[in-house]
C-alpha cells in the first residue's frame, strides 16, 4: 500500500515539474490547452436561444412574455420539457477534437476543463442556481463498454465549482438504446421515450443536467420530461459543445 501510494505520488511530482503537450496546439503546457489556446478557442460571442441553445440570427429574436432573453421560434411554438441550455460553444474544430477524446478515447483531463468554463459561463449568466446536478446516464452495457460516464465526468466537477449537490444516481437508463448520432431527428425522439427513471424525490427542485454534446436535444428533452413528471421545478441543461442545427 504504501509502495503504491508512493508511486502515485511520484507521479504527480513528475508530471508538475515535466510540462506536457496542449491537447490542440501540441505546443508545451502545463495544463491540458496551452493559454493560447485557452484564451482563443472558448471566445464565441453569439447570440443563442435561452432554452435550446441554437445560434440566433438578429431577424430570429422573439421574446416570450416579460422574459428579457431572446428564443427561437421552435421553443416559442413548441418549448421542450427543459427550460433552460446553456453551452460553450459549437461542436466544430478543434474543440471537437477534445470533445472526441473524453467520449471515446478515455481522455478526463478534458472533463474538468469543460467544468471550468462551464462554472464560468453560468456565473455570467444570471441563471439560478440548480439545487442538483446531474449527468445525463449511460445504459448499463455501454457504462460497461466505455468503463465511465463522460457528461458525469463533467458534472462532479462542476458540482464542486458551484457548490451544488451531485448527485450520480438520481436519475437511470432504463434500457439500452441505439447511438443517437447514427439517427435522424424525429428516430432520436422514439429512440430515448421512456428511457429514463428517477430514483429518489424531486419533487420541487431545480435540476441542473450535464451532458458532453448537444445534437438534436432529444435526449435532454426526455430527461427534462422524466424529470417533470416526477415533480422537479425547473431543469436546466449545462452542455459543452451544441452541434449545429441539422
Amino acid at each position: 500500500m504504501r509502495l503504491r501510494a508512493f508511486g502515485t505520488a511520484l507521479k504527480r511530482l513528475v508530471s508538475a515539474a515535466l510540462p506536457g503537450q496542449c491537447a490542440l496546439c501540441g505546443n508545451l503546457s502545463q495544463s491540458l490547452l496551452c493559454p493560447g489556446c485557452d484564451a482563443q478557442v472558448w471566445n464565441e460571442p453569439r447570440m443563442r436561444c435561452a432554452t435550446c441553445a441554437l445560434p440566433l440570427t438578429l431577424f430570429q429574436l422573439r421574446r416570450r412574455g416579460d422574459d428579457a432573453r431572446c428564443h427561437c421560434g421552435a421553443c416559442l411554438d413548441k418549448p421542450p420539457s427543459f427550460n433552460d441550455t446553456l453551452v460553450l460553444a459549437h461542436y466544430r474544430a478543434p474543440l471537437d477534437t477534445l470533445a472526441v477524446g473524453l467520449k471515446f478515447r478515455g481522455q478526463l483531463a478534458a472533463a474538468p476543463a469543460f467544468a471550468r468554463h462551464l462554472h464560468g459561463a453560468f456565473e455570467d449568466s444570471g441563471l439560478p442556481r440548480p439545487d442538483v446536478i446531474v449527468a445525463v446516464p449511460l445504459s448499463r452495457k455501454r457504462l460497461v463498454e466505455r468503463g465511465y460516464n463522460q457528461a458525469w465526468a463533467i458534472a462532479r466537477p462542476l458540482g464542486r465549482l458551484m457548490g451544488v449537490q451531485s448527485d450520480a444516481a438520481l436519475v437511470l437508463r432504463n434500457r439500452h438504446t441505439p447511438a443517437q448520432s447514427r439517427l435522424d431527428q424525429e428516430t432520436r425522439r422514439r429512440n430515448v421515450a421512456e428511457a429514463f427513471s428517477v430514483s429518489r424525490a424531486v419533487r420541487g427542485l431545480h435540476v441542473g443536467v450535464v451532458d458532453d454534446v448537444m445534437t438534436s436535444g432529444a435526449t435532454l428533452d426526455a430527461l427534462a420530461h422524466t424529470l417533470k413528471r416526477a415533480g422537479a421545478r425547473r431543469v436546466t441543461n449545462f452542455v459543452a459543445l451544441r452541434t449545429p442545427q441539422d
